[in-house]
């Protein structure tokens, strides 16, 4: 399975961004209000980092930094690591399992056009999973598909 297979069987490929200029509370407003773990951050139509609920924990509360007075470019990730359309299931789960890391943009051809998360990876694989079972159970019993 490939990872634009992910992004269209999401209900919603909707990208939710932040500026780097934009304060860690307004990021983090968002991030509620979507009920997201991270947001990408997009600067001049380029990407440009992400800002996760780990950055926060890390780099905002442990350092008793204060979220409205903290800018989003002071504690995003700008060294990511992304993903190509045409990438398979199999080397998003390898990243992200060696990176520790929960979410993957996807560039297709340097062009941002989505956003994983560990779930759409997790979720994808229980309903491939799935579906494999019923098609084994179904030729097992003799049972048309």
């Amino acid at each position: 399975m490939k990872i634009k297979q992910i992004l269209s069987g999401k209900a919603i490929n909707t990208i939710y961004a932040s500026k780097s200029t934009d304060t860690v509370l307004d990021a983090l407003k968002l991030m509620a209000e979507k009920n997201i773990g991270a947001v990408l951050v997009i600067d001049d139509g380029q990407l440009s980092g992400i800002f996760s609920e780990r950055d926060y924990a890390r780099k905002v509360i442990l350092q008793g930094r204060a979220s409205s007075d903290t800018l989003v470019a002071d504690v995003m990730t700008s060294k990511l690591i992304t993903v190509a359309p045409d990438d398979k299931l199999e080397a998003a789960m390898v990243i992200m399992s060696d990176k520790h890391i929960r979410h993957l943009p996807v560039l297709d051809e340097g062009n941002l056009i989505g956003i994983i998360s560990i779930n759409d990876v997790v979720s994808t694989i229980i309903h491939d999973q799935k579906n494999r079972i019923n098609s084994l159970e179904s030729y097992i019993s003799g049972s048309p598909y």
